[in-house]
C-alpha cells in the first residue's frame, strides 16, 4: 500500500497485508542469543566487546526495557533484573527499539550505520516468527515509534502518524512544531485512546482522546515543551519545559493544571517523566544527575489510589462525567513535597518561594542521560545511557535520600543470556 503524495511521502509494505491478532510470544522467558541480519544466521559472530549503546527505552508497563546497540538489540527485565534476549547483526544497529509490552512484535529503526535499515525506515519486527511483518518508509527521519495493541505512532520531525497495528492502514495524521525529540506518548488502557504530542506553538500541547473524538490545546509551558508523559489510562498528563524547573499535571479531558512541582531554579535539560501506577508519585530525570521524586495529590475518580491500575470502572465513569473532573481528581489531602517557609507569603515574594520541592532524590553522575520509572514497593528503577541499572528504595513517609538496592552494568558479556 502506498500513501497519497499529498499525505506526505510515506510507503507501507507488509509480508500478508495485515497482522494477525491473537495470542503472541514473550520475551519474558526466551533466554536467547541470535545472530545474523533478523534471523537469518551468519558465519561470523559479533562479540560486544566494542558495542555502543544507542538507545534505552522502557516497555509500556516499565516491566522491562529495550537497548538499541551499535549491533543490535537487547531485551531485559527488571524485577528480577535479567537478560532475557539480544539479537546481534553484521548489518549494523537501531537508534530505537519500542517493545509492545512483553510481546514478541518490535518497532525498529537503524541507525546511521545500519546498512539494511535506514533511520528514515520503520520495521515492524515479529522475533516469534523470525520475519518482518511490515515496514514504513518516510522522505525523513524518524524520530520516534510509539505501540498500543490497537496502533503503530510514527513520529517526524514535523508531523506524527498514527496507524492501526492490524492492517497498518493510516488513520490520523497530527502537524506538530518542529519535535528533533519526538515527543509523543500514548494511553495503554483498553478503554481509553489517548495521545499527547506538542501542538503548533511554542509550549503548546496537544492531547487527542480518540475514543471520544475530542482534541485539547493545552498551553502548558512558555517554552518549548522537553518532556510529557500521560498516565497508562491517559487522563493525567505531566511535562516540562525547556527551561527545566518546573513540572506541570494536567486532566486531558479539560486542560484544567492540577499541580506543579519544582525541580530546581536553575535551568535543566529533563530526560524524562514516569508516574506511578497508583498516581501517587512522579520522578522526573535530568543532566543535572538527580533524581527528583514527588508526591502527587491528584487522584483518579471512583478509584482508591491502590487499586488505580488495575479497575477497569474509573476511566470509563470519569469519561462520562467530565464536568466533575477537577474535583474527581485533586485528592483532598494536600502534598506531601516539602514547601517553602515563605509560602504564606505566596503572591508577594517570587513564585519559587511557593512552590512544591520534590519529596525524595537519588544522586547520579551529571551529564549522563537517565530515564527512571517505578518498580514494586516504593522503589525506583533507573537506566543511564552509560550501561548502567540502578534499583533503588524511597521511605514513602518520611523522603530524603533515597537508598541503593542494586547495581548492574548491564552491556558487559556475563550479563548475557545462557
Amino acid at each position: 500500500m502506498t500513501i497519497s503524495p499529498s499525505l506526505m511521502s510515506s510507503t507501507v509494505s507488509t509480508s500478508r497485508g495485515f497482522i494477525p491478532q491473537g495470542r503472541h510470544g514473550s520475551f519474558e522467558s526466551d533466554n536467547v542469543v541470535a545472530s545474523g541480519i533478523l534471523g537469518q544466521p551468519e558465519p561470523e559472530a559479533i562479540l560486544n566487546d566494542d558495542t555502543e549503546l544507542l538507545s534505552v527505552s522502557w516497555n509500556q508497563d516499565y516491566g522491562c526495557f529495550a537497548a538499541g546497540t551499535s549491533h543490535g538489540f537487547r531485551i531485559y527485565n527488571c524485577e528480577p533484573f535479567k537478560e532475557t534476549f539480544r539479537r546481534d547483526l553484521k548489518g549494523g544497529g537501531f537508534k530505537i527499539v519500542e517493545m509492545l509490552f512483553r510481546c514478541n512484535i518490535l518497532a525498529l529503526v537503524g541507525a546511521e550505520s545500519n546498512s539494511h535499515y535506514p533511520p528514515n525506515k520503520v520495521l515492524i519486527w515479529d522475533d516469534h516468527q523470525s520475519r518482518c511483518i511490515g515496514e514504513f518508509s518516510f522522505r525523513s527521519e524518524v524520530r520516534a515509534v510509539k505501540l498500543r495493541r490497537d496502533h503503530v505512532v510514527v513520529v517526524l520531525e514535523h508531523k506524527i502518524y498514527v496507524y492501526s497495528l492490524m492492517d497498518l492502514k493510516l488513520l490520523h495524521q497530527i502537524e506538530t512544531l518542529a519535535n528533533p525529540r519526538g515527543l509523543c506518548c500514548l494511553s495503554h488502557h483498553s478503554n481509553t485512546s489517548v495521545l499527547a504530542c506538542p501542538g503548533v506553538h511554542r509550549g503548546q500541547v496537544r492531547i487527542e482522546h480518540f475514543g471520544l473524538n475530542i482534541m485539547k490545546l493545552v498551553n502548558a509551558h512558555d517554552s518549548n515543551i522537553a518532556c510529557l508523559t500521560l498516565t497508562m489510562d491517559g487522563l493525567l498528563l505531566a511535562t516540562a519545559s525547556t527551561k527545566g524547573t518546573l513540572i506541570r499535571i494536567f486532566n486531558t479531558l479539560d486542560g484544567t493544571r492540577l499541580q506543579e512541582v519544582r525541580r530546581g531554579v536553575d535551568r535543566a535539560d529533563i530526560y524524562g517523566i514516569a508516574l506511578s501506577k497508583n498516581v501517587q508519585w512522579l520522578a522526573v530525570s535530568s543532566d543535572k544527575g538527580t533524581i527528583h521524586i514527588f508526591s502527587l495529590k491528584v487522584r483518579v475518580a471512583g478509584e482508591d489510589s491502590s487499586n488505580h491500575s488495575t479497575s477497569p470502572q474509573g476511566p470509563a465513569l470519569l469519561e462520562r462525567n467530565s464536568s466533575s473532573t477537577l474535583d474527581t481528581l485533586l485528592s483532598p489531602s494536600s502534598s506531601s513535597n516539602p514547601g517553602s517557609s515563605f509560602s504564606f507569603m505566596r503572591g508577594v515574594l517570587p513564585k519559587y518561594f511557593s512552590s512544591e520541592w520534590s519529596f525524595a532524590q537519588f544522586h547520579l553522575p551529571e551529564d549522563i542521560h537517565y530515564i527512571a520509572a517505578f518498580g514494586s514497593h516504593n522503589s525506583v528503577i533507573i537506566v543511564g545511557m552509560d550501561g548502567s541499572f540502578y534499583r533503588c528504595s524511597f521511605d514513602p513517609f518520611q523522603g530524603g535520600q533515597m537508598l541503593q538496592q542494586e547495581y548492574v552494568r548491564f552491556l558487559k558479556t556475563e550479563s548475557q543470556p545462557r
